[in-house]
């Protein structure tokens, strides 16, 4: 009798233990999406609405009772405040994609740029503090892309480097600082300028890789613009039997207002970074695939013509490519910065002898570069 009581109770025993084994399961299930949908709530949410049911989402919520969006602060907003920097004083806007080059005129009241864009814009910053600035944009003739730009005859003209399917070229636009018209003066545009003079193939097919313009005031100069094109111009044996590199990687000097090219020089380098012209007028100095700095003279005439242009010295000391290099304010300095890491400064104020030649300078700072953690 007692064998047929347990056997009684077994059946509803086991039946009772897997209910509660799939019970416990299904809950199990249950509360893993419960948590899932919880973590998936954003922070700053759950914190505007902390008596809220967390099932509920808060976007529900996210408008007054007159149906007007609620303003949203998030921490990047935040952060982004905090990094503005007290020296930051404006940022000039307008430009659709990346800005690769840029001058400002002798007086400071003009920024020229290069966008990839395909358009050249004159910036008339009269005012920094102010929240807006006349903007002319430039568009060149079809086919041509801006690669380089400086200011001509003060801030009144600027000379544009453009690249074409058959070669660089050079444009001259005039009155680009003129008042506006009426109509234009209502849009905060400037007037549309002219083409005074260009040039067609001025490197061949290579591209221009910037421009630099300067004042010509050493000896007889008449203060007239001198602007210097350097064009990239990778070199490439002509013959393997003759290993002679038959590209030039030349730098043009022309006459700011009349477009007339007043001297050539060829840097004999594999390849060109960047020239720059002293602000008298009177160096030019390039930035090349080798270690050695190059640097030549403008030599003017008593009619302040320009008569030649010689080859002036030669600066070494750096152990790899010179990047960039310009000329201190006064001309009688020359940076450079390099791959090998330093950054050389060059007294070139009479440290030459006649006749002119290859010579090391006096490097008078010299700093390196780490990258930090």
């Amino acid at each position: 009798m007692a064998a047929s009581f347990v056997s009684s109770l077994t059946a509803p025993l086991i039946s009772a233990v897997l209910g509660g084994a799939i019970a416990l399961v299904f809950l199990a299930g249950y509360l893993r999406r419960k948590r899932a949908a919880i973590a998936h709530i954003p922070p700053s949410a759950t914190a505007a609405a902390p008596d809220q049911p967390k099932h509920v989402r808060p976007s529900n919520q996210a408008q007054h009772k007159k149906g007007h969006p609620r303003p949203h602060h998030n921490a990047a907003d935040k952060d982004a405040a905090k990094k503005h920097h007290h020296l930051d004083v404006n940022t000039l806007r307008g430009h659709t994609d990346s800005v690769t080059a840029l001058h400002f005129s002798n007086d400071g009241a003009n920024l020229s740029t290069v966008c990839a864009d395909g358009a050249v814009r004159v910036f008339r910053i009269d005012d920094t503090s102010s929240k807006s600035f006349k903007i002319l944009r430039i568009n060149l003739p079809a086919g041509a892309h801006p690669t380089g730009v400086a200011f001509s005859e003060g801030s009144s003209s600027v000379v544009v480097a453009a690249q074409a399917l058959l070669g660089s070229s050079l444009y001259m636009y005039a009155d680009v600082s003129a008042p506006p018209t009426a109509q234009n003066k209502q849009q905060g545009k400037l007037s549309p300028p002219e083409i005074k003079w260009s040039h067609q193939k001025i490197h061949g097919k290579e591209s221009v890789l910037n421009l630099a313009a300067a004042q010509a005031t050493h000896g007889p100069g008449d203060g007239s613009t001198i602007i210097i094109s350097c064009s990239e111009g990778l070199l490439f044996p002509a013959k393997v039997t003759y290993p002679r590199l038959s590209a030039a990687t030349d730098i043009k000097v022309w006459h700011g207002k009349s477009g007339k090219e007043l001297g050539t020089v060829d840097t004999n380098q594999l390849k060109n970074n960047m020239a720059d012209i002293s602000p008298n007028g009177r160096f030019i100095a390039a930035a090349a695939f080798t270690a050695d700095v190059k640097v030549w003279e403008i030599v003017y005439s008593k009619d302040s013509s320009v008569k030649e242009v010689n080859k002036a010295m030669q600066l070494k000391g750096h152990k790899s490519a010179v990047t960039c290099l310009c000329f201190a304010p006064n001309s009688e300095q020359i940076i450079t910065a390099s791959k090998d890491g330093s950054i050389r400064v060059w007294n070139i104020n009479g440290a030459w002898p006649e006749p002119r030649g290859t010579m090391h300078l006096q490097v008078i700072i010299q700093s390196k570069h780490y990258n930090h953690p």
